[in-house]
């Protein structure tokens, strides 16, 4: 068998291979999406609850632009974890204050975000906010596993790659979330932990990151 003989059979093996792990992907997604909109019913009671007995009587569901596979705009689903109107007031907050300004320039994120509500923390602690985006993995905006959905320019802001990143569907978990998260400070290392995800992409990875999200969720790790 010659050369290019070789690098065919290779390239179509390895063809055929991708095509199975999109199959398999995205029949997980769709199982792992259906059993998790079991419990976003009983969940939203409880977190209603909760923000009632603040006085909090907004909407617990948040909806934002983000950016999914190739640069392709949808709403994102959560629980709302912030008050309401949170990025008007994030502007505000921003304009008055020059090294939180120079924090979420370069982080994304705050130390100590003022949007956040008591019940807010603790579904975040929880990992809990995330449950509505079961409906966006059914609805094949996402999966369950896959770079962070970013909001719109954030890449670009980070000189990011679209390329590499916008490549694949974004993910309820990912190789950053189940490696620190909020514990990874640096914008460029979270980039760089979402790029070997989406270049080493496959079963095997797939289930390594489920493995070491569960573990995380456990443990809190990097949940802020």
């Amino acid at each position: 068998m010659n050369g290019e003989a070789v690098v065919l059979e290779h390239t179509e093996t390895k063809s055929i291979s991708l095509i199975i792990y999109k199959i398999i992907k995205r029949l997980f997604d769709i199982i792992c999406s259906l059993v998790g909109l079991v419990f976003i019913i009983p969940i939203a009671i409880i977190i209603k609850i909760c923000y009632m007995c603040t006085g909090d009587f907004s909407s617990i569901f948040y909806t934002q632009k983000r950016v999914g596979k190739n640069g392709k705009a949808f709403r994102l689903f959560k629980f709302r974890s912030m008050v309401k109107n949170a990025d008007k007031k994030l502007e505000v907050y921003l304009n008055e204050n020059k090294e939180a300004k120079k924090e979420w320039d370069k982080y994304q994120k705050l130390s100590n975000d003022p949007r956040i509500t008591k019940v807010g923390r603790i579904i975040r602690k929880l990992s809990i906010d995330e449950v509505p985006q079961f409906i966006n993995v059914l609805k094949g905006d996402m999966s369950m596993i896959g770079p962070r959905p970013l909001i719109i320019g954030e890449l670009d802001a980070h000189n990011g790659d679209h390329s590499i990143y916008e490549a694949v569907k974004p993910g309820i978990t990912g190789w950053w979330a189940c490696n620190g998260r909020s514990d990874v400070e640096e914008y460029d290392e979270r980039l760089k932990l979402e790029y070997y995800y989406i270049q080493h992409r496959g079963i095997k990875m797939d289930i390594k990151c489920i493995f070491k999200t569960i573990t995380s969720v456990l443990s809190s790790k990097g949940a802020k």
